[in-house]
């Protein structure tokens, strides 16, 4: 049963791989979507406009961690063009990109822990979403 289980999860990250280098700008795109709609609540609640929730804070930063680090495999060289807003910078910079997504990821998973209510959310959540200015301000194609 053992076996069998770990030849599953084995599949499905290959399966899972594979489609994220069949196409990345698209696996890129449904991410940032899923980091913009975390970001957008985590906002609403900096504002006073969503009540403060524990657990809707820890998805917040869930989200960023899981989306981080996915976002690692996002960047092929096949994906240079296309209908995308990266910027050549990216494969330019590839140890400041990186360092940038690792800075993210370790952000979001000490803001996990520090916000424990509105205030220290408020603080931690500033201090992540800096993390995603900056990477657009150097990686991403203006529109």
């Amino acid at each position: 049963m053992i076996r069998f289980a770990l030849a599953a999860t084995a599949l499905v990250l290959g399966f899972s791989a594979v489609m994220a280098q069949s196409d990345p700008i698209a696996e890129r795109k449904a991410t940032m979507k899923m980091i913009g709609g975390a970001t957008g609540l985590g906002a609403k609640i900096a504002k006073g406009e969503e009540a403060f929730d524990a657990a809707k804070v820890q998805g917040i930063f869930k989200t960023y961690v899981d989306s981080g680090k996915k976002m690692e495999t996002l960047f092929p060289d096949s994906s240079k063009t296309g209908d995308t807003t990266a910027g050549p910078k990216i494969w330019e910079d590839q140890a400041g990109f990186k360092a940038l997504q690792v800075k993210f990821e370790s952000d979001a998973a000490a803001a996990a822990t520090a916000a424990t209510d509105l205030a220290s959310f408020r603080t931690a959540f500033g201090t992540v979403t800096k993390n995603c200015a900056a990477c657009h301000e150097t990686y991403r194609i203006k529109k």
